[in-house]
């Protein structure tokens, strides 16, 4: 089926203007009936007060509108780089992207990053150049920047007419031949056009100001000509990009519907759609159903998450994410409240917002909440989102590096749990896998050895919970956990017997095996002037980065390379103070790699595994009635399956 309408996302560097260019799109085309503005604090999708405060978008929104008869929903997202996982989620849902680009100083580190994400995203893009009425604009300069940054398929299609059709003739073998023949049909030029962009041929260019309402019309124009409605397949499926919940305590799930339609008392696995709600900024409308290719919000789910896709069966994949948390940080609680209230208070965030991965952790006689975030400004926002939505009072210890555990070599673990009328025995073989593959399960077990619920139920638990390593408590990834034995008893295994044991399994295993510590890194372009190679050479060194023999052109050198985000997290300031801002550094996460200081590291951190009491590596066994502790290091000696 062919969707009545396209979504577009609009995105930008912070203060490029993005804020300032949505408000007038809505405006001018009827969307809205008053012009906001972000410097008053009276924007449309800057709703939030936290927004108005600080002059930045947080959280994404959107809004259905129309170009004369043509239907669209814009997607306005975060331009901040700390909340660029927010922005991400919404790309798995874009037909087509707006991209802003400040007139005024270029483009910027962060457009970078968002110019290569659109291209792995593999979306169409549309270019606005925002403030290109500020004194000393040099669109010329600006063209071909655009064109050496992101490619010749950059055309300015604000550019007399002559110059336009030779240029996009170059683009195409068949506007090519019309153009060499001197017959460009305007139709066919268009359709041509219109597939151009759509596969990414062609991006269109266009320049004006947003807040002075300068080229917004030809931007619209443009949208309305050169994009097209895509088809979909008759059966259901969605993608849900974002969990909300609103001022009645509903848990709303955003989607785009990929396929068929969504309605009203509709099935979705095990669970019942109660309404769906179109929205437009803060305010929605109740609807009957949403068909293929529109973005909706429905109540009724609880099960799914944001960024998974979803069919009439429920959740069945999960959609990748290129950036992801590479800070975390403690949880300080300042009002007293419990620790397991706030955690739950915290979880209802953390559905809003996946990348912070809030975890409770019991260490010693104390328990710990951890929260991944993106970066600094992230925890500000977070502490005041907390206060407002809860009344609670939290703080955070300083922002650390996320380290990373794994293992250099194949290692068996076992975990036996015998106390009084209680049994169970998990036997896993834990082996180093690809490296950022994460944790991958697989099942080797025979039914003669154990019945196939218990072995589902040892995987499951290997599933729930994040294990981490015992050289500084940080998450376990890279490895294979395979599970190759168990032993159950007929009438003393019970619930939650099998979750011990294979808990400790892991552990004991990670105890005898070489485990090293991972760090992430940052894959860099660096673009500084020429004469200033030698000191950006010497940084890299310093910074324990490695690169690529420079590219040289007249006036710049770029240099490209990865190192280690600990040691390259502040750098781009430094680059802006020694170029006087004529250097650029755009930097994308990109991986994990061993760590390049690890004694120090694992030093300074001083993990006590001993003292980490949920995630004991010792076993249970019982004797004469009762149970007995037995190190890892004597369980092999003492366990029943051979």
């Amino acid at each position: 089926m062919r969707a009545k309408e396209s979504i577009i996302g609009i995105l930008a560097h912070v203060d490029a203007g993005k804020t300032t260019l949505t408000e007038a799109i809505l405006y001018r085309t009827g969307a809205i009936r008053r012009l906001g503005r972000v410097d008053k604090k009276d924007s449309h999708f800057d709703s939030h007060q936290l927004e108005r405060n600080r002059g930045i978008t947080i959280f994404s929104k959107q809004n259905p509108f129309t170009i004369r008869e043509k239907q669209f929903t814009l997607i306005d997202t975060p331009g901040h780089i700390d909340f660029s996982a927010e922005m991400e989620r919404t790309l798995n849902v874009l037909d087509y992207a707006v991209l802003v680009i400040d007139g005024a100083v270029g483009i910027q580190s962060h457009t970078e990053t968002i110019w290569q994400l659109l291209c792995e995203y593999n979306i169409p893009v549309f270019i606005f150049v925002n403030k290109s009425d500020r004194d000393g604009f040099d669109k010329d300069n600006l063209i071909k920047s655009l064109k050496t940054r992101f490619g010749d398929k950059c055309i300015d299609f604000t550019q007399d007419y002559d110059s336009f059709n030779e240029e996009i003739s170059m683009t195409n073998d068949r506007l090519l031949e019309m153009f060499l023949d001197g017959n460009f049909d305007e139709n066919l030029v268009t359709d041509e056009i219109v597939k151009a962009v759509s596969e990414r041929n062609i991006f269109p260019c266009y320049f004006g100001s947003a807040l002075m309402d300068i080229g917004v019309d030809s931007l619209l124009d443009g949208i309305e000509k050169y994009t097209a409605y895509k088809e979909y397949p008759e059966e259901f499926s969605s993608k849900v990009y974002k969990i909300l919940y609103d001022n009645q305590g509903n848990r709303l799930s955003f989607m785009k519907i990929t396929g068929g339609k969504i309605s009203v008392k509709m099935l979705v696995g095990d669970e019942k759609i109660d309404t769906v709600r179109i929205y437009s900024g803060e305010k929605h409308q109740p609807i009957k159903e949403a068909s293929a290719g529109s973005v909706c919000a429905v109540t009724g789910l609880s099960n799914v998450s944001a960024g998974e896709c979803i069919n009439s069966n429920g959740a069945n994949k999960n959609l990748s994410m290129k950036m992801t948390p590479l800070l975390s940080a403690q949880v300080i609680i300042q009002d007293g409240t419990d620790i397991h209230t706030a955690y739950r208070k915290l979880k209802i965030i953390d559905q809003e917002l996946p990348e912070l991965s809030v975890h409770i952790y019991r260490y010693s006689d104390e328990e710990q909440i951890q929260i991944r975030v993106m970066g600094r400004i992230q925890l500000e926002i977070l502490q005041s989102l907390v206060k407002e939505r809860f009344g609670m009072n939290i703080d955070f210890g300083p922002c650390r590096i996320l380290y990373k555990e794994t293992v250099t070599a194949p290692v068996m673990g076992y975990g036996h749990y015998e106390p009084l009328r209680h049994y169970a025995e998990t036997q896993l073989r834990i082996e180093p896998n690809e490296r950022n593959s994460g944790i991958t399960i697989e099942n080797e077990c025979s039914l003669e050895t154990l019945d196939a619920n218990f072995q589902n139920l040892i995987l499951t638990h290997i599933k729930e919970k994040e294990h981490i390593g015992i050289l500084t408590g940080s998450p376990l990834t890279d490895v294979k956990i395979i599970l190759t034995a168990g032993r159950s008893h007929l009438k003393h295994t019970e619930g939650g017997d099998f979750r011990e044991a294979t808990y400790r399994a892991i552990r004991q295993g990670l105890e005898k095996a070489e485990s090293i510590l991972l760090e992430p890194y940052y894959s860099f372009t660096l673009r500084v002037p020429v004469t200033m190679l030698g000191k950006a050479i010497s940084d890299i060194q310093r910074l324990c980065g490695e690169f690529l023999p420079p590219e040289m052109t007249e006036t710049e050198a770029i240099i490209k390379g990865v190192g280690p985000v600990s040691e390259f997290m502040d750098y781009p300031e430094e680059v802006v103070s020694y170029t006087s801002g004529k250097g650029i550094i755009s930097m994308r996460e990109n991986g994990y790699q061993p760590c390049h200081n690890a004694e120090e590291v694992i030093a300074r951190i001083g993990y006590e595994k001993e003292r980490d009491l949920e995630n004991t590596s010792s076993s249970v066994f019982c004797s004469h009635g009762a149970g007995f502790e037995v190190k890892w290091y004597d369980v092999d000696n003492m366990r029943h399956i051979k």
